[in-house]
């Protein structure tokens, strides 16, 4: 009996899974499925977004870890990248100026050169000094003129084995003999505490204008000739005083000095001894 019973049970079972099957395959389970399957997906949809944002709290102690390592790496790439761009406008500038000296030095082929870098400045605001990188180790001497490829800078004050002191011209202890073009009449160029220029001792008859150009003259044995210092950029005259002075605007910046030319073929002649003592400044 209970062999009948089970067998029977058995029958009944396989029975209704084909009559289940065949339901489903003839399409008319598809509403009672989705009864019963659409609150399983949507639980299912829902327990994975959870377990989506626990991963993600647990992975982002990790990615910020690893965003700000990469984050370090990029500042630092970008720090070498501007270090090099730096690097390179600075050799680019050393290039044009040392390519403009060289014009400068094959234009004036009566003078030979020794250049020189500017290694430091003189702290003090009522001094005028640079320090080059070019020594008696180097045929540097006192007094040897300095220039650029604009004009004049000054002249050697002082000198060791490796460097030398340069006197700028607009230092207040600076005289420099000039002369006025086109006039060519003479003149003394003195600096100012302020790092002015002011050309003094101008004949009051002469003719002078803004804009006129100041050049050595060679006088005083201090200066070799026709350097270019400047340009007249204001007129000081007095009709009861007997001579005129006027400012002058340098060709050259002071500020920006890199690279000088020393002349290097100029021996400066002390002829204070054979001045008058009464006409000695």
């Amino acid at each position: 009996m209970n062999t009948t019973s089970r067998n029977l049970q058995t029958i009944v079972f396989v029975l209704i899974a084909v009559g289940m099957i065949a339901l489903a395959l003839g399409g008319y389970l598809t509403s009672l499925s989705r009864i019963f399957l659409n609150p399983l997906i949507e639980v299912q949809a829902w327990v994975y977004s959870r377990f989506q944002v626990a991963q993600d709290l647990l992975r982002a102690p990790q990615d910020i870890a690893r965003l700000q390592q990469r984050n370090a790496q990029l500042e630092a790439q970008v720090s070498q990248l501007q270090a090099q761009i730096i690097e390179l406008q600075q050799q680019l500038t050393e290039a044009r100026i040392l390519s403009a000296l060289v014009d400068f030095a094959r234009a004036n082929p009566e003078n030979r050169y020794q250049a020189a870098a500017v290694i430091g400045r003189d702290p003090s605001p009522f001094l005028r000094y640079i320090i080059i990188n070019r020594g008696s180790d180097d045929n540097i001497r006192r007094g040897m003129p300095v220039v650029t490829q604009q004009g004049l800078v000054g002249r050697i004050e002082a000198v060791t084995a490796n460097a030398a002191r340069v006197q700028l011209i607009t230092d207040s202890a600076s005289v420099v003999n000039a002369k006025i073009q086109p006039s060519g009449a003479q003149a003394v160029l003195k600096g100012q505490a302020s790092g002015d220029l002011l050309l003094d001792l101008i004949p009051q008859g002469v003719s002078i204008e803004v804009g006129n150009l100041v050049l050595t003259s060679g006088l005083g044995g201090g200066y070799p000739p026709n350097i270019v210092i400047g340009q007249i950029a204001g007129i000081r005259s007095q009709p009861q005083e007997l001579f005129q002075s006027a400012t002058v605007q340098s060709v050259v910046d002071f500020n920006q000095l890199e690279i000088v030319l020393v002349i290097v073929n100029f021996r400066p002649v002390n002829i204070e001894p054979l001045i008058p003592e009464g006409n000695q400044p």
